[in-house]
């Protein structure tokens, strides 16, 4: 007697899958987070893990863009150079010394950056 394919005896069991899911992704949230992720999962009829991969793999993000404007690394520059010009003027003044007539004529371009770097700012914002 040859052995038929066909007649073969089923041996039960669960039907293994065309792709299996054998990666695990673990994630850190918060337990309010947590809470919430289960709740929208339960209100969509999903399992957690279904919910992620759906919304991980449909949705689309909206991605930031983590480099500044150059303008603005402008702007922090200058206010960087402001700021530790206007500390030193202030350790000069809270020890009871003169400011030079120099250090005056700094002092009012520095104002008058001031001003300018201000105007820049809320032109840029327009």
């Amino acid at each position: 007697m040859e052995p038929n394919d066909e007649t073969k005896k089923n041996r039960g069991g669960r039907p293994k899958k065309a792709i299996k899911r054998d990666q695990l992704i673990a994630i850190k949230c918060t337990l309010f987070e947590r809470k919430t992720i289960e709740a929208k999962a339960k209100s969509a009829n999903l399992t957690v893990s279904e919910y992620l991969r759906e919304i991980g793999l449909t949705t689309k993000i909206d991605y930031r863009n983590k480099a500044l404007p150059k303008e603005i690394l402008s702007f922090t520059g200058v206010l960087n150079h402001m700021a530790a010009n206007l500390n030193q003027i202030a350790k000069k003044r809270n020890s009871n010394d003169e400011l030079n007539p120099l250090e005056r004529a700094e002092l009012k371009v520095q104002s008058g950056q001031v001003k300018d770097l201000a105007a820049q700012i809320r032109n840029f914002l327009k």
